[in-house]
């Protein structure tokens, strides 16, 4: 006889409650009832093709497997480079909002101590939070993730890192491998930072507890330094000088190699790279995925993902330790535009949630933005507690997507917004299938600035028709200044 475990024990009162409420009450009551476990994960400059369910070429059977039998949000933005995306993630709000540090990659405070986040709010509805990965929201100790509603953190308090020794560029953050905000002296040095993080994870999933749980996983891959030696931790990634089209041991080294043959099937290396990089990190997901059903926490467990914005595309390299040189390593893109652009290729990325019994496959058309997710997961989470914060005090933009992925409720027209650097260089909006975009220095001042874009009829936004549509151009650069209004100038 099977014992049940205690991770299903002691919630078989609350199920039994819960299923007897889902009769009497119906769908709403059951999807609410009892607040899941929510893991969140965030790749790093994963393009929206380098994907398996957007393009087969790629390998990434887990993440593939995910979307397959959940939601995918087939036109999911974020923000244009990491820090703004994630202080989107967390808040809720553009990052304009808060200005300065938060508009483009920087080692700064990102936003103020005390800014609620979605981890502060979750941990006022009972739920324990934890963080295992990139922080990058600000990278001294005194303004990390403990500070923002985190009960646990582990990882990069900085940006990207070597992937073996785990160490930033060199100056004042050169080390930052941290556990709650303590640097850990030698910084785990020779174990990639996927496979370090993935542990940490699964730890957090195997604990006892009697609350649910936020595990938010903002990976470093596949991010550069791309970096796969497999076994061979001595030897960094490297081409080998007697066939250059191949990395050395690549035939050794699992991820080169999968069961479809798709990477070996690539001829640039440096594309082979990116997919290796791709299949490591997929790899480590259904590990995490395989652990929450080992715990019998699976059908409880609400899984999403996200890439934090486009492919990078080109990297000069010697930024990091053991960082290569790469030119046109990312998958093609159907978009215009890359990491840094708020042209469509570094702003729609891979977006999905998953939820055993409570979501229903399907593919989401309706746009949606990464700041959306702060007030859906506040309403999915809240119902463990009377007491969690409100969100309809907090100013955010993001909007509560739950009726929308429950129930299949359509959501209201609504403004999509974009600027990044702290020179505010670039600039876009949406409003329905309509797209404005601005590059170069000025303030969009009037309708003359800008260039429209049918993202219906033109996704690639090659056809400019700001001429035809004057009107559309005058109603969007309208929205534009309600939305510019709000930002810290």
């Amino acid at each position: 006889m099977r014992i049940m475990p205690f991770h299903s024990i002691r919630r078989f009162p609350v199920l039994v409650i819960t299923h007897i409420m889902c009769l009497l009450f119906g769908h709403a009551f059951c999807v609410y009832a009892e607040s899941p476990n929510i893991v969140l994960i965030l790749s790093d400059d994963q393009g929206w093709a380098d994907i398996g369910y957007n393009n087969p070429d790629v390998y990434s059977p887990n993440l593939d497997q995910l979307a397959s039998t959940g939601i995918v949000f087939t036109q999911h933005y974020v923000m244009p480079q990491c820090t703004p995306t994630r202080v989107a993630l967390l808040t809720g709000r553009y990052p304009s909002r808060f200005g300065g540090a938060a508009l483009q990659a920087s080692n700064a405070q990102a936003f103020p101590k005390g800014t609620p986040t979605l981890a502060s709010i979750l941990k006022a509805s009972g739920y324990e939070t934890f963080l295992a990965g990139k922080w990058h929201l600000g990278s001294m100790p005194s303004h990390g993730p403990n500070e923002f509603g985190f009960d646990s953190s582990y990882g990069s308090l900085a940006g990207a890192v070597g992937m073996y020794d785990h160490r930033y560029r060199k100056g004042d953050f050169e080390y930052n491998w941290h556990r709650d905000q303590e640097l850990i002296n030698g910084s785990e040095n020779g174990v990639h930072a996927t496979e370090l993080v993935t542990a940490e994870a699964i730890r957090v999933i195997r604990q006892e507890r009697s609350k649910p749980f936020f595990l938010y996983l903002p990976f470093h891959s596949v991010h550069t330094p791309l970096d796969e030696r497999g076994r061979f931790v001595d030897q960094p990634t490297a081409l080998d000088p007697a066939n250059p089209n191949r990395w050395l041991n690549e035939e050794d080294i699992p991820w080169f190699n999968d069961p479809a043959g798709k990477i070996q099937n690539e001829k640039d290396p440096e594309k082979r790279l990116l997919l290796a990089a791709v299949h490591h990190l997929d790899d480590c997901i259904g590990r995490i995925i395989k652990t929450l059903d080992e715990t019998d926490q699976r059908q409880n467990t609400l899984i999403l993902f996200s890439s934090d914005n486009g492919p990078q595309g080109n990297w000069p390299g010697n930024a990091y330790p053991d960082d290569l040189k790469l030119t046109d390593f990312n998958q093609p893109l159907p978009f215009r535009g890359k990491k840094l652009d708020v042209w469509e290729g570094g702003i729609h990325v891979p977006g999905l949630m998953n939820w055993p019994g409570k979501i229903k496959p399907r593919q989401e058309t309706t746009p949606t933005h990464i700041v959306d997710w702060l007030p859906t997961l506040a309403a999915i989470g809240k119902s463990n507690s009377a007491g969690s914060l409100n969100t309809d005090d907090l100013q955010l933009d993001g909007i509560d997507l739950s009726k929308l992925i429950f129930d299949n409720e359509a959501s209201p027209k609504r403004v999509l917004y974009w600027t990044w650097n702290s020179r505010i260089n670039r600039w876009a909006l949406r409003y329905d299938h309509w797209k404005l975009v601005k590059y170069g220095r000025g303030e969009p001042t009037s309708k003359s600035d800008w260039e429209l874009f049918d993202l219906h009829r033109d996704p690639k936004e090659s056809n400019d028709v700001s001429d035809q549509y004057s009107d559309i151009v005058d109603d969007l650069h309208r929205r534009f200044l309600a939305q510019r209004s709000h930002d810290k100038k």
